[in-house]
């Protein structure tokens, strides 16, 4: 068997709206949003008494998810640095393609966004950055050039 498609990944958050905001001004939409809990919930992500709002984000052509999640119980934990390193093992950001990485990288910055290192082109093909956003988030931007 093989995969069917890849539904959505999962960031966790202290402030959804904060969060909602920012995936907003990037160009995703809410597509709703719920409050998660019961014996299921508890057995899916295996903690005990599970209560969770989310705010599901898609992208605008329908194919892409990122699933917003604020843990009300049990409280979300951190493990390590709050601005990990992009080296670090584990998951590091999400990239997505933009029609104007600089007009984005404006609007972004007003949600307190920062570039990780600099916006830098590869070849004739792309121009790509890094910006951590809320909560640490890391989010890649590739802008299509004439080459690609």
């Amino acid at each position: 068997m093989t995969i069917k498609q890849m539904d959505n990944v999962l960031i966790v958050v202290e402030n959804l709206e904060t969060a909602k905001a920012f995936f907003t001004e990037l160009g995703m939409q809410l597509e709703g949003e719920t409050r998660v809990e019961g014996e299921w919930a508890n057995r899916v992500v295996g903690l005990k008494n599970v209560q969770s709002d989310i705010a599901m984000m898609r992208t605008p052509d329908g194919h892409g998810h990122v699933e917003l999640s604020k843990f009300i119980t049990p409280e979300a934990t951190r493990d390590g640095s709050e601005e990990p390193a992009v080296n670090t093992l584990g998951i590091r950001r999400i990239m997505f393609t933009v029609d104007d990485i600089d007009e984005v990288l404006d609007r972004l910055h007003s949600h307190g966004a920062e570039l990780v290192g600099e916006v830098a082109q590869y070849e004739d093909v792309y121009r790509l950055c890094f910006v951590r956003g809320p909560e640490g988030i890391i989010v890649g931007l590739a802008e299509e050039l004439d080459g690609a």
